[in-house]
């Protein structure tokens, strides 16, 4: 890939040259550029307003060789400022309203709020052409930098990592993309507040930000920030979110329609949780839910067969998931509904049969009351050979950190994987899209144990006065498609995920709230990868394909495409 940086003054000039589109870009980065510019020449805000931030914007060019094409493309890195919902845009004159607010007295606008982000962004625009699509992207968390999408998935420079190994320390080898997504849509990378290089401040700054309304509401702004901006109303658009990003897709795609009248063409799900009382990390907290244990369950089937630890032959790992998917809601769901009903000989019979779906002994299964969480599963499949098997990906393995805990204490693959992506993407921001001189990047932030869950579900006039379950996003996802009954949902969920189990996300889909007619809008992807599909190479060629596909199916620009495939 050749990529170089343009001044402001080459910004100028450089319009002249570039096509009507490409010309539109860079006119608007060179503007953007201007009022840094000027912003940087003025004198402190009038009055002492609050302004702890400035948008940025810094252009680049590029190429990228997709499926043998080459793809040249123009990159800006840069800022949005965004704010939380209760701001107002019209600017308030605090000596002429009664009861100054404490914002107004801290520098801000009278009854405004002072908490503001600025989110980071990489858009990139391919040159020439006729009108395209645009896909906002993001991973999850919450508090994760959306570098693994960029530089592990569709961005046009990707990070070369060991397939299921802890890969070698830098040097690290970082190639061109040929599975980049730039050859069917322009592409939006995004930073959630506080993440990456994205930023926030003011008074009550993680209130305003952290929590999975405030979160939503954030993306919201930015995308009708960045639609303005680029004059991409009249494009078709697109949501791709992983892990955390699917609820935040499911909550942003519902805030998009039902609040700001904007239809998207499709939402693309990468490693699904939409309703956090399904997930397998620890449902032993919450005794009498079972669900957890069925979802997952082939999940563990998955990952035994890989690791040879199952004491049965397999023709193929599919019909071993469809036999285990079978048991899981079937027998195995009757099993634990019965609870302490359950006669020690159908007791004893369950377990035999989880012995044979997940390698772990009987004995265990049984101290274990039939139920095994994702921990437990993680720190015993392959105990006795001094081995923690991988959560995010389960095709990893580490050395034990304590062979005598309950559960895993760390994931092998988030190690494996961790510092060549993080070395990648400092790299390539500074070096080929110049940007984040003086900044440090932070590849995630630790918001998980004080995100606030709280939501407020369609339909509801306020928030609940308490939390009384874990926070289920399938009401938003379900209100948007009744909104928007021609909105396309694609799940992609890879085999080997124990953070975000596969059929966890079928499950959640198969139970969504809406007309059955809307299942139609509705397919699935699987790959013989984890959480990250694209960490194999040829999951990541295989999840291209099928994204490209649904977005030249669904964005009514008039190309046809093959059929999506599966990994199955």
């Amino acid at each position: 890939m050749i990529m170089r940086r343009l001044s402001l003054g080459a910004c100028l000039v450089t319009v002249l040259a570039l096509t009507p589109f490409a010309s539109a870009v860079a006119a608007r980065v060179a503007l953007s550029l201007q009022e840094q510019k000027q912003d940087s020449d003025s004198e402190k805000p009038e009055g002492g307003k609050f302004e702890p931030f400035k948008p940025e914007a810094t252009l680049s060019t590029g190429t990228v060789t997709v499926d043998g094409h080459a793809i040249s493309y123009q990159a800006v890195a840069g800022t949005f400022i965004v704010h939380p919902k209760d701001w107002d845009d019209v600017p308030r004159d605090p000596n002429t309203e009664k009861g100054r607010s404490a914002a107004a007295e801290e520098g801000g606008d009278a009854k405004n709020p002072t908490a503001e982000a600025s989110m980071f962004y990489v858009a990139y625009f391919k040159s020439g052409g006729g009108p395209r699509p645009v896909t906002f992207v993001y991973n999850g968390g919450p508090g994760s930098a959306t570098l693994w999408l960029h530089m592990g998935a569709f961005g046009p420079r990707r990070i070369v990592t060991a397939t299921d190994a802890h890969t070698a320390a830098a040097p690290y080898s970082v190639v061109n993309n040929g599975s980049s997504l730039l050859d069917a849509t322009d592409l939006v990378f995004i930073d959630a507040p506080g993440a990456g290089f994205s930023r926030i401040a003011g008074k009550d700054k993680e209130k305003a930000f952290y929590g999975v309304d405030q979160d939503a509401y954030a993306f919201a702004d930015f995308i009708a920030q960045f639609l303005s901006k680029y004059s991409r109303w009249n494009s078709p658009k697109y949501l791709f979110g992983e892990s955390y990003g699917t609820p935040r897709s499911a909550v942003l795609i519902n805030q998009l329609e039902a609040d700001r009248s904007i239809d998207f063409n499709g939402v693309i799900l990468l490693s699904q949780i939409l309703n956090f009382d399904l997930s397998p990390d620890r449902p032993t907290g919450n005794p009498g839910i079972d669900l957890p244990y069925q979802t997952v369950l082939p999940t563990y089937a998955a990952t035994a067969w890989y690791h040879q630890k199952l004491p049965g032959e397999h023709k193929s790992l599919e019909a071993l998931l469809a036999e285990v998917e079978q048991f899981a809601m079937g027998d195995y769901a009757r099993a634990l509904a019965a609870g302490s009903d359950l006669s020690a000989t159908d007791r004893a019979a369950i377990a035999e049969k989880l012995h044979q779906y997940t390698g772990l002994s009987v004995d265990y299964i049984l101290k274990a009351d039939l139920r095994i969480d994702g921990g437990e599963f993680r720190q015993n499949l392959q105990g006795s050979d001094g081995m923690t098997t991988g959560r995010l990906d389960t095709r990893f393995s580490g050395p034990d950190i304590d062979p005598l805990s309950q559960r895993a204490d760390y994931d092998p693959q988030a190690a494996a994987l961790g510092s060549a992506y993080v070395s990648a993407f400092n790299d390539y921001a500074r070096k080929d899209l110049h940007y984040g001189e003086g900044k440090l990047f932070k590849a995630s932030i630790p918001t998980f144990r004080t995100w606030n869950f709280q939501h407020q579900l369609p339909g509801q006039p306020q928030l609940p006065a308490s939390a009384r379950q874990g926070s289920n996003v399938m009401p938003d996802l379900a209100n948007a498609m009744k909104l928007n009954p021609n909105l396309k949902v694609q799940l992609n969920a890879g085999y080997f995920d124990l953070a975000t189990p596969f059929y966890q996300g079928v499950y959640e889909m198969h139970h969504l709230p809406m007309p059955a007619s809307l299942q139609n809008n509705i397919e699935y992807r699987f790959y013989d990868s984890g959480h990250m599909v694209y960490a194999k190479e040829s999951s990541l060629k295989l999840l291209h394909e099928n994204v490209a596909a649904f977005i030249r199916r669904t964005s009514n620009l008039g190309g046809e495409s093959p059929p999506s495939k599966s990994g199955k």
